[in-house]
């Protein structure tokens, strides 16, 4: 079965950095489109960046656009969330999601619904 991991996340101060990763495991790599959401106490899963299975970035989240950058190494089977200049309305459990791509159907990447497989979540605390 598919087996996403998350890795990278920390505490970190306002204005600084943080690299996220996402390890895959158990899938064809190459052909899923993979995203991170995120969800903060009390608030609706939100989405953040996505990247499909050809390397297309979907538009960014509203909250993260600049700030944020999705990227994918398909010889590592691995999507990283490159985190700059950090707010503490950043700080949330941060999830990675994999989508396997099926000819002839190309959802939207910012639906949380359209994933098959999720990973476990890594913490991002934002201090101000």
């Amino acid at each position: 079965q598919v087996h996403l991991v998350e890795s990278g996340g920390e505490l970190v101060q306002a204005g600084g950095s943080l690299r996220l990763s996402c390890a895959a495991s158990g899938l064809t790599f190459a052909n899923y489109g993979m995203g991170w959401f995120r969800q903060a106490p009390g608030k609706e899963r939100e989405f953040v960046a996505a990247i499909n299975w050809s390397g297309s970035i979907s538009p960014y989240g509203d909250s993260v656009k600049g700030r944020f950058t999705i990227s994918r190494d398909n010889a590592k089977n691995t999507v990283y969330l490159q985190m700059n200049s950090l707010k503490p309305d950043d700080t949330a459990v941060y999830y990675c999601a994999a989508q396997r791509g099926t000819t002839g159907w190309n959802p939207s990447l910012r639906r949380s619904d359209v994933y098959d497989s999720w990973g476990q979540g890594t913490q991002v605390t934002v201090s101000s």
